[in-house]
């Protein structure tokens, strides 16, 4: 339904007598239930909603709503359900209001499951008697015509009054529900319900409703928007990383995060779930990643050559001295200032000098300290380096960023080869010492879940590896008995059970 739709109600006409009402509308649902003729007809919204129910097999004699699940699934599906967020919020707005009309406030899922209620303790008894309770299902096909199951059938704000329910035991409620939408997708998440006794009927409840539906919706809205912000800065180094090629961070369902390639892709493609290879609109290969909360979409292919950026390539894992080679020549680098390389290498759009200086030095760093170290790095380099930020502007080629590509590229052999040694060992950076506990913990797990005995047997042999019982257990359960090298592995491993 489009959002003109959405927006105008189905709303119950408002008489000053709602018992009368409700006494005429009993008349009006057993005569067109019993096939006999009356003068005055259903609105339109709940005829349609009768024959939808009806043509279900829904029995109007039917007890009460099914409950599908029991008070543990309905915690747990509560806390996994996205409207979760929006719970404090219905407090905030409607719990006074619904103590006062002695109503009810719910919310369900997509799937018509109530999730929570709560209100006036006599509408919460009156409800419990059909079963409006949590883990309840409101659908149109279960319990024919109610606010919940008709908003849901309908997407659309409505009101359902005493008799216009089609089974008998739900004639004594009247009840007003809107849906809520996902910001993201447009689909629906679930509903807001507001009911009570009869009595209580009032044509404004359903616009209260459908407006806390909208705020519902707003502060869903702010919390992607958060989100999404958090998800940019978190992974921006990762495209960042891919400047040969176009890429893009994706959400869930498909929409595009951040890309520094606008022209390349635009639009929805939603990803695989477990990564792999997708074809885009355009006829390009591209590669899918899983990241944490998002994904790295970038193309198969490369950038064509020409206009290429000089290459700055370091070496620092576990290099006593620490090097760096730029445009033919080679220099071995004091430790800050193979610090300070690795930090531009892993934040390429720059930092601040109060940035450098927090990452190299913790809470005790300043800026002028890093101006000082700096301008030194700079005139060792000669170009290279920029400042306010500062930035690397060459293309980097670091052996520890290497790591990481193969890593993501499942080159789980390769990577462990080159990781044989800590990135900077003596380096005391909080920030170098995250990523060198990082790295050296990405690369034990890739290389324990490959199982291939050689990749393992190298980082058996490697630094980190070479006190690591559980992975020489492990290597001594893949290596087969008449391999040469199992013997020694195991000599090792007893070694290390015992020391």
């Amino acid at each position: 339904m489009d959002e003109g739709s959405r927006s105008q109600p189905f709303v119950v006409p408002w008489t000053t007598d709602p018992v009368a009402h409700a006494r005429l509308l009993r008349q009006v649902h057993d005569a067109v239930l019993g096939g006999s003729k009356t003068a005055i007809q259903p609105r339109p919204v709940v005829s349609a909603s009768w024959r939808r129910s009806l043509d279900a097999g829904v029995d109007p004699d039917t007890w009460g709503a099914p409950i599908l699940l029991s008070p543990d699934a309905v915690a747990e599906l509560r806390e996994a359900h996205p409207l979760v967020e929006v719970i404090p919020l219905l407090e905030a707005m409607l719990m006074s209001i619904a103590i006062d009309a002695r109503s009810v406030v719910v919310l369900t899922d997509e799937h018509a499951n109530v999730l929570w209620l709560d209100g006036h303790p006599g509408s919460r008894q009156l409800g419990e008697q059909s079963q409006l309770v949590e883990g309840a299902c409101w659908t149109e096909e279960t319990v024919g015509t109610n606010g919940i199951g008709t908003a849901l059938a309908l997407d659309a704000a409505v009101q359902i009054h005493s008799a216009e329910h089609l089974l008998s035991v739900f004639q004594d409620l009247t009840c007003a529900a809107a849906p809520i939408h996902d910001p993201d997708t447009g689909a629906i998440l679930g509903v807001i319900d507001f009911s009570g006794p009869l009595e209580t009927v009032h044509p404004a409840t359903v616009a209260l409703v459908s407006a806390t539906a909208r705020l519902a919706e707003q502060h869903l809205a702010q919390a992607r928007d958060e989100r999404d912000e958090r998800l940019r800065a978190r992974h921006a180094d990762m495209l960042d990383r891919l400047r040969d090629r176009p890429a893009a961070l994706l959400t869930e369902s498909g929409r595009v995060l951040s890309t520094p390639s606008p022209g390349w892709i635009r639009g929805r493609h939603p990803p695989p779930a477990g990564g792999g290879s997708m074809a885009l609109p355009g006829g390009d290969e591209a590669i899918v990643e899983p990241l944490s909360g998002t994904y790295l979409l970038y193309s198969a292919r490369s950038r064509p050559a020409g206009g290429t950026l000089p290459v700055l390539r370091l070496t620092f894992l576990g290099a006593e001295a620490p090097r760096a080679s730029y445009q033919g020549w080679s220099i071995s680098l004091t430790l800050r200032h193979a610090e300070i390389l690795a930090l531009l290498a892993l934040h390429p759009r720059g930092l601040s000098g109060e940035e450098l200086a927090l990452h190299l030095y913790g809470d005790e760093g300043k800026a002028v300290t890093v101006r000082a170290e700096m301008h030194r790095l700079r005139q060792i380099l000669g170009c290279g380096v920029e400042p306010k930020p500062y930035r690397l502007t060459a293309a980097v080629d670091a052996d520890f960023l290497r790591v990481h590509d193969l890593l993501r590229t499942g080159d789980v052999a390769s990577a462990v080869r080159l990781h044989q040694c800590p990135l900077l060992p003596r380096s005391e950076s909080p920030t170098i010492g995250m990523e060198r506990e990082s790295l050296l913990a990405a690369v034990r797990q890739a290389v324990l879940q490959a199982g291939d005995p050689d990749s393992l047997l190298h980082w058996s042999e490697s630094v980190a590896g070479r006190d690591d019982l559980y992975v020489h257990t492990r290597l001594c359960e893949l290596l087969a008995p008449e391999d040469p090298r199992r013997t020694a592995v195991a000599i090792r491993t007893q070694r290390l059970a015992h020391s």
